[in-house]
């Protein structure tokens, strides 16, 4: 049994991509994407016919309509190869607008209804700011179930349980990026490798911290480096993965063990923790990764998003 197969025996494996085509090869019951997923996808002669097409159905809408219908045409694809749930992101430059947010998630959730798409088969992606989990609280008791992204700090893990959201993306890669970055050349990659990976550290600290205290939020270890990171969470909830690395595990035997276990988490001493807005703000300040990271992830999904403006505009 490959590596992949043996990972979906512990932790339901999730596509990270908006190439639709590549999907079926690896099987994963959902899909996620983003802004710059997308942009990557419409730039490829395999999906340039899909943008003109939409764009030209929904010509004369506003602008911020069109990359809607966009975005959901993308999704509606997916969910013909996918058997779960795709996640369609509201434009990162709405990340501190509570209003705003609610108002463009309504909307993407409407496209897909009015296309014949449940809601269940659908979440909302979100990036975790105090403005945009206030949000998902709200659409999450309107039936409307988010993945809450751009995940660094155990506080947005804690807040987004509190607001009762379905599912969030705690991302593995960034963190390590980051922490590896600021060691410079005292970075040691075998010593900081697997479950000694700070990335790994923070989705297993959040998830054993949901588990112990019977918290319903997924759990969904993103943005992954190496195969190393997906290896050392094999029992996440989820784990979402672009293709690149679905190809390595799918071409390696090597045994994968479980490494994380809800039962196990349940009997650990851990005490329960909770944000309110003044708390979180100043927990997400002193933890300077996350300030950073959080900050750097919003402005390039913004950039993404406005390059895929222009790119309709263009048309």
């Amino acid at each position: 049994m490959n590596q992949l197969d043996q990972l979906k025996q512990h932790t339901t494996v999730v596509a990270d991509t908006g190439n639709f085509k590549q999907l079926a090869q690896f099987a994963p019951r959902d899909a996620t994407t983003n802004p710059s997923l997308i942009l990557k996808a419409v730039q490829s002669a395999d999906y340039a016919p899909l943008l003109a097409d939409t764009v030209a159905a929904h010509r004369g809408q506003p602008l911020d309509a069109i990359v809607d219908q966009v975005l959901v045409r993308f999704g509606l694809e997916i969910l013909k190869v996918v058997p779960g749930r795709v996640s369609t992101e509201v434009d990162a430059r709405l990340s501190f607008d509570t209003a705003a947010t609610l108002a463009r998630a309504r909307r993407l959730m409407a496209l897909y209804e009015a296309a014949g798409i449940g809601r269940e088969r659908v979440l909302i992606k979100i990036a975790a700011t105090w403005e945009g989990i206030q949000a998902a609280k709200v659409l999450e008791a309107e039936g409307i179930h988010c993945n809450l992204t751009l995940l660094f700090a155990f506080c947005q893990a804690v807040a987004c349980g509190d607001a009762g959201v379905q599912l969030i993306s705690p991302f593995v890669g960034r963190i390590y990026d980051w922490y590896k970055k600021s060691a410079g050349a005292a970075w040691d990659e075998t010593a900081k490798a697997g479950p000694n990976d700070p990335g790994v550290q923070s989705v297993e600290a959040i998830y054993k911290h949901f588990k112990r205290h019977g918290i319903a939020t997924e759990v969904m270890g993103a943005s992954f480096r190496n195969v190393g990171q997906i290896t050392a969470l094999a029992g996440c909830d989820l784990l979402t993965i672009s293709p690149d690395l679905l190809a390595q595990l799918q071409a390696s035997d090597a045994p994968l063990a479980k490494r994380l276990d809800a039962d196990a988490a349940k009997a650990l001493d851990l005490p329960e923790v909770h944000f309110d807005e003044k708390a979180f703000r100043w927990a997400l300040n002193e933890d300077a990764m996350a300030t950073e990271k959080l900050a750097e992830g919003i402005r390039a999904f913004a950039v993404d998003a406005g390059k895929l403006d222009k790119m309709i505009q263009e048309l």
